[in-house]
């Protein structure tokens, strides 16, 4: 495992958004959904791709509050704009766990 300066991480702004809308990513290589974000008043609605068809349904994932890496550039997906990367954990089987939190938070709200 490589090891990094605090500055590095620091350097991460990691945050909680609220997805507001869930859509089909046909384009994409990998089955994959479009979703909106809601980072709040400071950062507003930010959009990502996310390849968690396995294990979420679109309906679940609405007001889902998740932890996304929101000062990446953007990057293009296929014919899509990904504004932020949401983050989550890779099970045996391949399929991705979102990175939630336990309680409700204000969107937008900085991992400390």
């Amino acid at each position: 495992m490589k090891t990094i300066e605090w500055s590095d991480f620091q350097n991460v702004d990691i945050r909680v958004g609220t997805i507001v809308a869930v859509e089909e990513f046909p384009q994409a290589r990998r089955p994959a959904y479009k979703l909106q974000l809601d980072f709040g008043e400071e950062l507003g609605l930010k959009k990502s791709s996310a390849q968690i068809t396995t294990l979420y349904s679109k309906a679940e994932l609405i007001g889902k509050q998740v932890l996304a890496v929101v000062n990446f550039p953007p990057k293009q997906i296929g014919p899509f704009m990904s504004e932020c990367l949401v983050t989550g954990l890779y099970r045996p089987d391949g399929s991705v766990v979102l990175s939630t939190v336990d309680k409700p938070m204000p969107n937008g709200a900085r991992l400390a």
